[in-house]
């Protein structure tokens, strides 16, 4: 069974936007699977527009991480989730089970 880690490797800022400082615009996370010792990951980015009416804005130093993944995830959508643990999930499968590929033969009439 896969178990599955999200991490937020690096953001991006933009001193001022709307009043509010150190604005986070852009996050790049890894998503990890781990299947007993296999393990394999993807990468991504996502990009975040601050709302000018924003009630729950929270300055840069006091931000979580569990925070931003909430972003990362809200922007990915639920099926933007399951395919990137898909496609990881792919890659351990892969590695465990490999896919077999055909190779050329001597012609049996030569």
């Amino acid at each position: 069974m896969t178990t599955f880690t999200w991490t937020v490797t690096a953001m991006s800022t933009l001193p001022e936007v709307e009043g509010k400082t150190e604005v986070v615009v852009l996050a790049q996370w890894l998503c990890a699977g781990a299947d007993g010792e296999t393990t394999a990951d993807i990468g991504g980015n996502t990009q975040f527009t601050l709302s000018p009416d924003a009630p729950d804005y929270t300055p840069y130093a006091d931000l979580t991480e569990s925070q931003v993944l909430g972003w990362i995830f809200e922007a990915l959508g639920e099926n933007g989730v399951s395919n990137t643990e898909a496609c990881v999930q792919g890659q351990i499968t892969s590695i465990l089970n490999p896919p077999v590929s055909p190779s050329n033969q001597p012609l049996p009439w030569a």
